[in-house]
């Protein structure tokens, strides 16, 4: 095969890649603007599940909990996790190094048995002590410990790229530890903070499994509405919300990748 013709079956491959992964999504769009109720067919077009969606109390105390979860969850989640992947790296020489490894279980293990644990461990702290009721609060909990994982590999690996004399150095100039945390540390590690922030935050939005089983009857977001409302069918609103989410994940997505295209072009 030719240099051309391999060149025009990678592009044709690409092509057909983009539309296998993103033409359900462009679907789901197209028919929340549909005119009907109707997930078959395409009416014409139409902005009134956007304005039903937004006069729905029920919907927006399901955004606002939505918001509330992942921003909360992510602050959190990127603090203990900025300090595991320090001590990570501060220590990966040391006895304990094989706990490292331990990091990656949350990351591995499937969502519904990670859900379960957290459900039953939540609920019996709540018998023994009558703490920890379900509601946001656990669901807040149990984000940030599959969050913070993700958060801890990018700084660490963040810190393993750095070359170690950089440390020494800043000792060796007498810099105290906040100079050094302050004036060194936090400087190089703003990259793999905003990625792993912006991940974070992302992956709680997403979240459907965990959510449902540590969810409250006031706490409900907006994966665990969808899956609710989804089960008397389809409709243009449910859409609408679908499309509203894939535009904020698409959004940050976005932020990402041009903050690291600006990172790339200042340190060039």
């Amino acid at each position: 095969m030719s240099r051309g013709r391999l060149t025009a079956f990678l592009r044709g491959f690409w092509y057909a890649l983009m539309l296998f992964l993103y033409a359900p999504l462009l679907v789901v769009v197209v028919f929340s603007f549909n005119s009907i109720n109707s997930s078959a067919r395409f009416a014409g077009f139409s902005l009134d599940w956007y304005k039903r969606l937004f006069a729905n109390d029920v919907i927006m105390q399901a955004l606002w909990n939505t918001a509330v979860l992942a921003t909360v969850s992510t602050l959190i989640a990127v603090v203990i996790g900025g300090m595991l992947g320090y001590g990570f790296y501060r220590y990966r020489l040391g006895r304990l190094s094989w706990l490292v490894w331990l990091i990656y279980l949350p990351v591995i293990m499937p969502d519904i048995v990670f859900g379960i644990a957290e459900m039953t461990f939540f609920v019996l702290i709540n018998q023994w002590l009558g703490i920890l009721a379900p509601g946001l609060g656990t669901m807040i909990i149990a984000h940030v410990t599959f969050q913070v994982p993700f958060v801890a590999l990018l700084v660490n690996a963040r810190l393993l790229a750095l070359d170690p004399s950089l440390f020494e150095a800043a000792q060796d100039l007498y810099a105290s530890p906040w100079q050094r945390l302050s004036a060194f540390l936090l400087p190089t590690l703003r990259p793999a903070i905003a990625a792993s922030f912006l991940l974070a935050l992302t992956l709680s939005i997403d979240d459907f499994v965990i959510s449902f089983f540590t969810a409250g009857p006031e706490s409900t977001t907006l994966p665990i509405y969808i899956w609710s409302a989804i089960r008397k069918g389809v409709t243009p609103e449910i859409n609408a919300i679908a499309t509203l989410m894939i535009a904020t994940v698409f959004l940050i997505a976005m932020l990402s990748m041009l903050g690291g295209r600006r990172r790339r072009t200042s340190d060039t």
